[in-house]
């Protein structure tokens, strides 16, 4: 090699590393001498402050927002009642009264039944099976086209996964027994019971206890043993069923104010989209994580004996909940693509993996030691 092909070389490796260190000062310069302006974002919660699963979501998405924006989104986290109502956070997202809200779309199905379908409905989809639907079997652009005429756009933020029956003061023996109680259920599963004789009554989590002691309400459900063990549930009532027909995959949202949606750079849309698919992971696996841990210190610590519903009732709220959920369509046109996408995708989740995957579920419980104590007898009741 001539001594002039390495001058050369040596000449354009340090043109190189000149400019690429002059490149990363025209970057860094800028972001010290022009900081973009901060933004301060209102996020309205559906949640009673410090609890955990739902509220513990709202904390997270609020200071990856904030943290990941580098502070030019900073959301301050507002519980029920501080701005608006637990189930008001719709109308002010949409009215730009707040910027955001954390909160379940089935709140809401008073502007549009099809909204159901974004938070949960009976007999749908789980968690896992929501989530491939919103980002890759059409839903969320349904969702985009439900929510417009609202000024509300709203992203999924994770879901509970399968809610328990609720709890009564006595067993569930039969489909005749929902006839006459009231009992807290919002969707369309609270529909369902309506339907079924019951009076289904729609409370925010901070007012169920309050309906408990005060004899409103006859029985309730919310989530599962993680949020019902805080709540004390397991002191008010002694029945505990077991599956819910009514939320198999209770997916939360991340709801804004369309116009504020608009007025973001790219990249801050971006942040937030992100955002939100990091908190499917977190809020889901926290669920998953944390119920099964409560129920254990219910069923050891409480005595809760969670009680299997009948086959009879089971097949009654069935066949109900799958009338009711097609019953939508018949609402509107968007009504009706809503829940065609919906159920075309829950007839493909029916499938051949989803298959596997529950028999290998029920294999694997049998081989379990623990499900072979004596404290889960009353599993294989």
């Amino acid at each position: 090699m001539s001594i002039e092909n390495t001058t050369a070389r040596s000449t354009r490796r340090s043109v190189l590393r000149g400019g690429f260190a002059g490149a990363a000062g025209l970057l860094a310069a800028p972001a010290i001498a022009q900081t973009a302006p901060t933004r301060t974002v209102r996020m309205a919660t559906s949640w009673p402050a410090g609890l955990g699963g739902l509220a513990d979501s709202a904390a997270r998405v609020a200071k990856n927002i904030t943290e990941m924006s580098e502070g030019r989104l900073t959301v301050e986290i507002y519980g029920p009642g501080a701005l608006v109502g637990a189930l008001e956070v719709h109308d002010a997202a949409g009215a730009g009264d707040i910027e955001m809200y954390h909160s379940a779309e089935y709140y809401f199905q008073g502007k549009h039944r099809g909204l159901n379908f974004f938070t949960t409905v009976p007999l749908g989809l789980t968690m896992v099976e929501q989530a491939a639907w919103l980002s890759y079997g059409g839903g969320q652009a349904l969702w985009d086209e439900v929510n417009a005429p609202f000024g509300v756009k709203s992203l999924p933020v994770g879901g509970t996964g399968v809610q328990m029956g609720g709890w009564f003061s006595k067993p569930i023996e039969s489909a005749e027994d929902f006839n006459g109680l009231t009992m807290r259920m919002p969707g369309l599963g609270g529909q369902v019971l309506s339907e079924l004789g019951a009076e289904a009554v729609v409370l925010p989590g901070g007012g169920i206890v309050t309906a408990l002691f005060e004899q409103t309400i006859d029985a309730t459900e919310w989530v599962g043993p993680y949020n019902d063990l805080d709540f004390g549930f397991q002191k008010l009532l002694s029945t505990y069923m077991y599956p819910g027909f009514h939320e198999p995959g209770t997916m939360a949202s991340l709801g804004m104010n369309t116009a504020f949606w608009d007025s973001l750079e790219d990249r801050d849309r971006y942040i937030i989209e992100t955002a939100c698919e990091i908190e499917i992971s977190r809020h889901s696996s926290d669920y998953y994580g944390n119920s099964g841990i409560a129920l254990t210190q219910m069923i050891e610590e409480y005595g809760v004996e969670p009680t299997l519903l009948p086959d009879e009732v089971w097949d009654a709220v069935a066949t109900k909940s799958l009338e009711v959920v097609a019953g939508v369509a018949n609402d509107d046109d968007l009504a009706r693509r809503i829940f065609e996408s919906f159920d075309a995708h829950r007839s493909l989740m029916l499938g051949g993996a989803p298959l596997d995957q529950a028999e290998y579920l029920s294999r694997r419980r049998s081989v379990d030691p623990l499900w072979s104590s004596a404290a889960f007898d009353f599993f294989d009741r």
